[in-house]
Formats: structure tokens, C-alpha cells, sequence
């Protein structure tokens, strides 16, 4: 897994998703409409100010309200590069990790970074790490999940499983492949 370092956003609990894209904005997936809308009913700064690499840090419930996986591909087309939160609404995690967007949870951490503050998230190590360089330790999703957001979602996750059962045909070249049992 990799390294994260970015600016942090902090919000609070219970930021639904129609806080972190307002439904008038689902009829496109045009990346910059979601962008240039993303979270600005929290923050009107954040839309104009967020930077690729940039981190959301909340609190209890991340995602919650209706599914829509308009919510975190805004994030992603913000450059938002994880997510890190106290918990996370159950269908947004989901659609988080089909898409490739990185979930972090850390009441902790929530506690301790402060709004504008410089961290890095240390995939390999499981650690976050404050400006001052204190360490606190994070939780990334587990098992199948694990797989697909280190995949880069479900899309390319599926891909490289399809690519990894391929074998040649019989007495086919190198071009000539057909899907394995």
C-alpha cells in the first residue's frame, strides 16, 4: 500500500452524501461538474482550495444517507487521496472501495488532526503521521475489500484477476488466449 501525504480537510460526524455532492449534481459523471461541487455545502472553500493528494479527515459515519457512488468519485475528482474517519456508512465504504478511493478509520486520528495540517498516511506501516511527526496507528479495510481498493476498485480489480486466468490456446501464439476454468 502506499504513501499518502497531503493537506487535511476536517469535517464532523454524520456527513451524508448529500453534503459531499448535492443530489441536483447526479446527472453527470463529468469529473470536473463533481469537483468543482464536491463538499461545498460543509465547506465553500473546499471545491476551489482542495489539491490532489489532499486528505477528508471526519468523524463518526462518513457517507451516510442515500447510495450513490456520485459521492466518492466526487472526492476522487478533487484529487482527494483518502479518506479518513472515525467510521464509515456502510454503503458508502462499499461504493469507496469499488471505485479505488482509500478508506482509513482512526477515531484517534479524528481527534488529533488539526484543519489545513500536513499528514501522511503510511499504508505498509498502518500509521498516520501528525506535522509534529507523532505517529498514531490507523485501520485500512481487510480481506476482499483490501483487495479491490489496492486493485485501484472493483473495475481493475476484476481485470487483473480476468488477465492472471488467462492461458494460451493450444497451438496458439503469443496473441491467442482464451479465459481459464
Amino acid at each position: 500500500m502506499a504513501r499518502i501525504a497531503g493537506r487535511a480537510w476536517k469535517f464532523g460526524d454524520d456527513v451524508d452524501t448529500d453534503v459531499i455532492i448535492p443530489a441536483r449534481y447526479l446527472y453527470t459523471h463529468d469529473p470536473g461538474v463533481l469537483a468543482a461541487h464536491c463538499l461545498e455545502v460543509a465547506d465553500p472553500r473546499f471545491p476551489a482550495g482542495v489539491r490532489p493528494g489532499d486528505v477528508v479527515v471526519a468523524g463518526r459515519n462518513f457517507g451516510c444517507g442515500s447510495s450513490r457512488e456520485h459521492a466518492p468519485r466526487a472526492l476522487q475528482a478533487c484529487g482527494v487521496a483518502a479518506v479518513v474517519a472515525a467510521s464509515f456508512a456502510r454503503i458508502f465504504f462499499r461504493n469507496a472501495v469499488n471505485l479505488g478511493l482509500l478508506l482509513v478509520e482512526s477515531p484517534e486520528a479524528v481527534e488529533r488532526v488539526q484543519p489545513g495540517e500536513y499528514i501522511e498516511i503510511d499504508g505498509e506501516k498502518g500509521l498516520l503521521r501528525l506535522s509534529s511527526g507523532e505517529t498514531i496507528p490507523v485501520r485500512f479495510p481487510e480481506g476482499a475489500a483490501a483487495e479491490v481498493q489496492q486493485a485501484g476498485g472493483l473495475v481493475e480489480y476484476v481485470r487483473s484477476r480476468l488477465a492472471a486466468r488467462a492461458v494460451p490456446a493450444p497451438g496458439a501464439g503469443a496473441e491467442g488466449t482464451i479465459q481459464g476454468e
